[in-house]
């Protein structure tokens, strides 16, 4: 059931900044409403109300509406015009498809001196012998009704021939509410048996245990108990039969004639929810979540991954011994978004928690990268020099030490060494598998 709460007032308001109280039109068309309530309270300035095509059975909680000039109630479930001597200023009542058979309830209306037109056309008031008649003749205020202009010779026919009409309108007005009244009992009756339908279903499927034990059925269950299974065994076999799928079942509702009524449409409107609250029930067993995305195998692989899809370019500097990535992040993207992570055999970023990863061609170093975006083009452009495939030996000496045969194997193996002078180490910058030799480390150490 639609109700008319604040919050959803606001979100209709958003042509007046969603501000409420001064709020001069309003449109909470197809909304589920089924009761007028608070209107009057916070939108007192209403010029034009839009409530069509829910469920509304009453006019109520309007009447403080001094300002309200067009009110659209067409397509709801409404049997009476009443409580609207209090909109003062009322111009335009549409109350086109709905089920007003007291056409004699539009004589509150001639309180409404404004009143211009009216559209009652598709209610079963209108079916009436002498309709368009009686109420030209009650609101001589009226200029048009049903879309169609009223002309003075009508207007003095109409009130010529009143009493006799006006007879005729009652007459037909208490045949239309006894047949009323006989479609609410059946309407009320179907409704019990369906729920009825519902406790049993629910008390098949939820069986209640009676908390008594049988360990011999002959001797421990009573007689009669006994012969009630046997009663109910059969009939719920006939009904495991008898059960349709879901589709057929909806075929048969669609197709089932039935009178077009308030109840009718409450009935719809009733089948139409538990067909998308079963939906929902069925799509959340369903629903799995999602496995994350895998950016490093079990084996230690790393893989090369473009969730956001972004273009980019990967440059080899060799003059400059680095390598550059240039990734076509978004141009007025949040810098915020995007998340950086160098490691020395593979570049990781994060835009917006998507993955973007790429296994670098060489060895870089991470401490020394640097991560920027073109204030131009929105690019985020990430150097990141290569670890050097040479011996360095930080000395006092100006030339570095010369050991042929140290140079070649550690060539071979790709490693950089650098002597610290300080620490007196020397520290490995590349190739962790790489096991220097007794003789390499010696050749690495100061004379003393």
């Amino acid at each position: 059931m639609g109700r008319i709460t604040e919050d959803l007032i606001r979100r209709n308001a958003e042509h007046n900044d969603s501000e409420i109280f001064s709020l001069e039109e309003l449109s909470l068309h197809q909304q589920e409403i089924q009761k007028l309530e608070n209107i009057d309270k916070w939108c007192k300035d209403l010029k034009i109300l839009y409530l069509q095509n829910n469920l509304i059975a009453k006019i109520e909680n309007i009447s403080r509406l001094k300002k309200l000039q067009y009110l659209n109630l067409a397509l709801n479930n409404i049997e009476k015009i009443e409580n609207l001597e209090g909109c003062e200023g009322l111009e335009k009542l549409d109350l086109t498809v709905n089920f007003v058979g007291e056409l004699s309830s539009i004589k509150i209306l001639r309180h409404n001196i404004h009143l211009k037109e009216i559209f009652l056309m598709g209610n079963p008031c209108a079916d009436f012998e002498g309709y368009r008649e009686f109420v030209v003749a009650t609101l001589q205020q009226l200029q048009r009704l049903d879309g169609k202009e009223i002309e003075r010779s009508e207007r003095l026919k109409a009130l010529q021939n009143y009493p006799v009409i006006e007879q005729k309108i009652r007459e037909q007005e208490k045949a239309y509410c006894l047949k009323r009244s006989r479609e609410k009992e059946e309407a009320e009756r179907k409704l019990q048996e369906e729920e009825e339908k519902e406790k049993q279903k629910e008390n098949r499927n939820n069986p209640v245990f009676d908390g008594c034990s049988y360990t011999d059925i002959d001797n421990s269950i009573p007689h009669s108990l006994l012969q009630k299974k046997e009663n109910q065994q059969p009939a719920i076999e006939e009904k495991k039969v008898s059960e349709k799928t879901p589709d057929e079942l909806d075929k048969e509702f669609w197709e089932k004639p039935t009178l077009f009524t308030p109840e009718s449409r409450l009935e719809t409107h009733r089948y139409l929810e538990k067909q998308r609250k079963d939906k929902e029930k069925l799509s959340d067993k369903k629903k799995k979540q999602k496995p994350p995305r895998t950016l490093i195998t079990a084996d230690g692989r790393v893989l090369n991954i473009n969730e956001p899809k972004l273009d980019f370019s990967l440059k080899d500097d060799e003059e400059n011994n680095q390598i550059v990535l240039d990734l076509a992040v978004y141009r007025f993207m949040d810098t915020s978004l995007i998340d950086v992570d160098v490691q020395p055999t593979y570049v990781r970023v994060m835009v917006k928690g998507k993955a973007f990863q790429l296994v670098l061609p060489a060895e870089v170093k991470p401490d020394s990268s640097l991560a920027k975006r073109s204030q131009t083009t929105g690019h985020l452009m990430i150097t990141m020099p290569k670890v050097g495939e040479v011996i360095v030996a930080n000395r006092k000496a100006s030339k570095p030490v010369k050991n042929p045969q140290g140079n070649k194997l550690q060539e071979k193996k790709g490693c950089w060494l650098q002597w610290s002078q300080k620490k007196s180490t020397c520290n490995y910058l590349k190739s962790p598998n790489f096991l220097p030799s007794a003789h390499a480390l010696q050749m690495c150490m100061p004379i003393l």
